[in-house]
């Protein structure tokens, strides 16, 4: 992976992507499947909700940081794993054979096998419906990645993923935030 400008981060998210959270605490690092998130504005700033059920959740809250990472289709299975182990079950790193990196800003690490991975601080946690308000700090880009798709999650055990894409750019130029012409 290669650092990104940040400025482009929202546009791995917009789309509702599946994530991959990454967290640690110091000592261990673990990984959670998010289904549920969404891009609050250009800043970046992504929300997920989650609650006590994810072992990350704690350690999240506690460090008020992760990495956001967006995987590609071709990792589908993997996601569905680690989505569906507790962290209390050993490790996920290990087990899904998921290569980490290390993160410049925060201790969770990156997987630099997926499309891009966000560094983020914990910018507001909204207890009633367990929202987590991330604001992105680094943004890294995997380029070189040949599946393009990213995966979203109907909701029923079965996902989809992105296949065709259109520039159209000139014509939302007068619409798009400085540095993503």
């Amino acid at each position: 992976m290669k650092q990104g400008n940040i400025r482009r981060a929202f546009s791995y998210f917009e789309s509702g992507a599946v994530l991959l959270v990454t967290s640690s605490d110091g000592k261990r690092d673990n990984v959670m499947t998010i289904s549920w998130q969404m891009v609050l504005d250009f800043s970046p700033r992504i929300a997920i909700a989650t609650g006590e059920w994810n072992e990350s959740f704690r350690t999240i809250l506690e460090t008020g940081e992760c990495c956001l990472c967006v995987p590609s289709f071709d990792m589908v299975e993997t996601v569905v794993g680690v989505g569906t182990m507790h962290g209390s079950q050993g490790d996920k790193f290990g087990r899904f054979e998921l290569v980490r990196s290390k993160a410049m800003k925060v201790r969770a690490p990156l997987i630099p096998d997926c499309l891009a991975a966000l560094e983020c601080r914990l910018e507001d946690y909204v207890e009633d419906h367990g929202i987590l308000i991330f604001k992105g700090l680094l943004l890294w880009e995997n380029a070189g990645k040949k599946d393009r798709r990213v995966i979203h999650a109907n909701g029923d055990g079965t996902f989809f993923a992105d296949g065709e894409f259109r520039d159209l750019r000139r014509e939302m130029r007068d619409r798009l935030p400085e540095g993503l012409e």
